[in-house]
């Protein structure tokens, strides 16, 4: 405690010791949604209180600058506000999305005792708080071959004479509120500083956009990776005309729509900070085209189209007519490896549960993670000890036995 004197002097302590000195959980509060409500009315007053001592122009002026008493102010002003009420009394207010407003979720503290950690959800299911750590590996097909990298081939290491070990190249740690797109690029960049920049580098559907994939081809990274599906409602029906039925002539700026009538307008714009054009056909042709109802429903009566650059967009049409193909279905299955290093991972450091607060010391555990599980591998490479990569359990190594 930072100034044990100081706080005798501004609480009650005995009452304070008997409500926070058992570490508040959800076994410990009440099950009455009222009590909930009541107790952190409490919470937020004994809160205020403190705060306000330690701001008070009689406190010394050191303790404002106490962590633990700026944790507790940025926990106060990101969960309540103050209100007067029609008494002219100062009341707390929780805080309410849709009222008051809350931070976002990457500024919002999470836990009091690591305050780099955040709540993040996958799905519909999976709730954390805490950190993400995107792990890319080498994934060379055949001994000394050096294409391959990024997805990984799974948790093996083959013998000395066989396929070279895949290792993992490169860590990365941020907290759990960054999308997967966002940490692409810095992937690559640090590869390509280690001069392990990928032939080609395998990604789920989370990483990648048409920017970064044109991006990366620049850079002489073909990035294998699923793209989004277009999703106007034309393609999302499956019928009518989509974009993909429109042909478009960059040179003369037009587009023509699958009845073969010309675009009116070509506007270059700016949507949500990305280039974009903007095509335009006439009412007119709209308006009496027999396959109107498989075109738009837009009140306006004529179809719009929004493209992105030529590069991209050709980017985009190119992939998502590759990404439906078996033989590219078929290469792309090498990108499932990884999750095998992500297992070997979880089972020889834990690698799922930080042992330690804080986002720099979360980063040197996740490196010496890493370190491990390449030794590992590079021991069984080295020993001609391959590993073990299919886990089975005793009940199906006994059936096993029984049928042979």
């Amino acid at each position: 405690m930072a100034a044990p004197a100081w706080l005798a002097d501004q609480i009650d302590v005995a009452e304070f010791a008997h409500r926070y000195g058992p570490r508040v959980n959800g076994w410990t509060l009440p099950s009455s949604k009222t009590k909930q409500d009541r107790l952190a009315q409490v919470f937020a007053q004994d809160g205020y209180a403190i705060v306000r001592a330690a701001y008070d122009t009689a406190a010394p002026m050191w303790i404002r600058e106490v962590e633990a008493v700026q944790i507790l102010r940025q926990v106060l002003v990101q969960t309540y506000c103050l209100r007067t009420d029609t008494r002219g009394r100062e009341v707390i207010v929780k805080r309410d999305a849709d009222d008051e407003g809350v931070p976002p979720g990457r500024r919002r503290l999470a836990s009091p005792y690591d305050t780099d950690a955040r709540w993040a959800v996958k799905g519909e299911d999976l709730f954390w708080c805490g950190y993400k750590i995107h792990l890319t590996e080498s994934c060379d097909t055949q001994a000394g071959a050096g294409a391959g990298a990024g997805a990984g081939a799974g948790a093996g290491a083959g013998r000395r004479a066989g396929p070279r070990p895949n290792l993992i190249t490169d860590v990365h740690t941020i907290d759990a509120t960054v999308p997967d797109v966002k940490a692409t690029t810095g992937i690559q960049q640090r590869l390509a500083e280690r001069d392990l920049a990928p032939g080609e580098h395998y990604l789920d559907s989370g990483y990648p956009s048409a920017d970064l994939v044109t991006a990366a081809a620049k850079n002489g990274i073909a990035m294998v990776t699923p793209l989004l599906a277009d999703r106007s409602p034309q393609a999302r029906a499956a019928e009518g005309f989509a974009k993909s039925a429109f042909h478009i002539d960059w040179r003369t700026r037009t587009v023509g729509c699958p009845e073969g009538h010309a675009s009116t307008g070509w506007h270059s714009v700016t949507q949500h900070g990305r280039d974009a054009i903007v095509i335009e056909f006439a009412k007119s042709d709209c308006g009496s085209c027999l396959v109107k109802d498989r075109c738009t429903s837009a009140a306006r009566g004529n179809r719009m189209l929004t493209l992105r650059p030529k590069e991209i967009h050709e980017t985009t049409a190119k992939a998502r007519t590759e990404q439906n193909t078996p033989a590219w279905r078929t290469k792309y299955a090498l990108r499932a490896g990884i999750e095998g290093t992500v297992n070997q991972a979880l089972d020889v450091t834990g690698l799922r549960r930080a042992r330690y607060r804080g986002l720099p010391k979360v980063r040197l555990q996740h490196a010496f993670s890493a370190a491990a599980v390449n030794v590992v591998r590079l021991d069984a490479y080295w020993s001609d000890q391959p590993l073990r990569r299919v886990r089975t359990s005793r009940l199906e190594r006994l059936a096993y036995r029984l049928t042979a």
